[in-house]
Parts: structure tokens; sequence; C-alpha cells
């Protein structure tokens, strides 16, 4: 069953929490990119051309974005595409370097949040004054 925006339905569940669809966690990590991106849902929605409850509901968890879905919020989060096929179980893992400054602070297990988001905030003022 596919939803409005061209993503996959938890059909089995109705889209109830207790049996979410993002096995995963391709909807968390796309929430904490968008935060650490300090980005509003309802502005992620708008880069990515999604609409905002389908993107809050992927986030959660309730509904699993097709591949042209996570391109396009990929883009928007100027992350890799790849990235996000990773963590959707579309590619396989395997020995899959990051390939961005981005993945490589967020892949940091070693940092907390508020530490990751500086370090992006650093990286963001070098690229603006470039």
């Amino acid at each position: 069953m596919a939803g409005a925006d061209g993503g996959a339905t938890n059909a089995s569940a109705g889209g109830d929490p207790a049996d979410p669809v993002d096995p995963f966690g391709v909807g968390s990590f796309i929430r904490r990119q968008r935060e650490q991106a300090e980005m509003s849902v309802r502005r992620l929605a708008e880069l990515a051309d999604v609409s905002n409850p389908y993107l809050s509901q992927i986030e959660r968890g309730l509904r699993k974005p097709s591949a042209e879905i996570l391109q396009q919020v990929a883009q928007a989060l100027k992350i890799s595409v790849e990235t996000l096929y990773v963590k959707a179980g579309i590619l396989p893992d395997g020995d899959r370097r990051t390939s961005t400054v981005r993945e490589a602070i967020e892949a940091d297990e070693y940092l907390t949040d508020d530490q990751k988001r500086a370090l992006v905030n650093v990286y963001d003022s070098f690229l603006a004054s470039g």
C-alpha cells in the first residue's frame, strides 16, 4: 500500500506507533540530521518537497519512505543519499566510509549531541566564509 507521498504505509498496524515500519532507524537518523542543521520539520519538508505530516511520520518511524523521497530529503539536508539508503536498508552497510564531514561528525560515537551540533556549526561557518 502506498501513501500519498509515495512511501509505503504500515498497513498491518494502520500506522499504529506500537508497530513502527522503520526497523533500520532512518527516521530517527533524519530527525538527528535535521536537528543538527537547526532546521524545523516544516522547513525540511518544504526543501524536500514532501508534506509536513508525512515527514513527521517518517521521523517517528510510522512511514517507510521510498528511495525517491530519501533522495529529496538527502538533498535538502546536504548529505549523501547513500547514507539514507543504508539507514533504510536499501543498500547494504558493508565497509562503507562516510563521504561527508557531516556524516563523519554524526558517526562519531564519542561526541555528545551538543558537541556534534557545535562542530557542524563551525563547519558551516567555514563553508559560508569560503
